[in-house]
């Protein structure tokens, strides 16, 4: 998932930037509002981590921006430790939860975790498709019950289009989850990894559940739970 981090400290930035990626996450890391409104004019997220104490535009006002603009994606909001009306105030401007700082990693990650799964509809840590299992939290794919050997790519394709089952994903946002930074885009590098996730999907009794739509992305057919 494509996830913008918004944190004016360079330390803990590099440090969230670096551990949700190493979580499998695709990630933008921003040092104040005014950086973070012009990304998500331009990309689309799926979450976005913003820490209230920004310099020049608050936390506040940049989660009041987002929403009135339309930005549905879940917020949530870094806090310092105690302050109780920076929680309320967050939470009524639009943002979704908040971690106080000082905090675990492991706790922001499964946080960010479960506002991911009610975002896409799903409660779980697992999404089933028929005989396909897809274990977020080890981010392990399986096929009758037998372990799929993916790519990160593979596997972060794989996600994407079942968080967005029976939906068209165009092939543009395919790429910007997996290259964010890269403007050169190839869209038939993403031809070449949905062909090789495909065959390793090929299932008994003629499971296919990836269709391409011509002129408009691919579309995972089977309902996803």
């Amino acid at each position: 998932m494509k996830l913008l981090v918004v944190e004016d400290e360079a330390l803990l930035r590099h440090h969230l930037q670096t551990r949700l990626t190493e979580s499998g996450h695709v990630v933008e890391s921003v040092a104040n509002a005014e950086e973070a409104l012009y990304q998500t004019a331009q990309f689309n997220f799926d979450l976005a981590v913003i820490d209230l104490g920004l310099p020049g535009m608050s936390g506040l006002d940049l989660i009041r921006l987002l929403r009135s603009s339309g930005k549905t994606f879940p917020i949530l909001i870094l806090t310092a430790r105690g302050n109780w009306q920076d929680k309320v105030e967050g939470l009524a401007a639009g943002a979704d939860d908040y971690v106080v700082k000082p905090f675990q990693f492991e706790e922001l990650d499964a946080r960010l975790n479960a506002l991911l799964r009610r975002s896409s509809g799903f409660t779980q840590s697992t999404i089933v498709a028929g005989p396909l299992l897809l274990d977020l939290n080890r981010k392990q794919a399986s096929l009758d019950d037998q372990p799929l050997a993916l790519t990160a790519y593979e596997y972060r394709i794989l996600e994407y289009l079942m968080r967005h089952h029976q939906q068209v994903v165009p092939k543009d946002r395919l790429m910007e989850q997996l290259y964010p930074d890269d403007d050169e885009r190839d869209p038939n590098v993403i031809e070449v990894l949905v062909g090789r996730l495909r065959r390793k999907l090929e299932g008994p009794g003629g499971f296919k559940p990836i269709d391409t739509v011509r002129g408009l992305g691919y579309l995972f057919n089977e309902r996803c739970t």
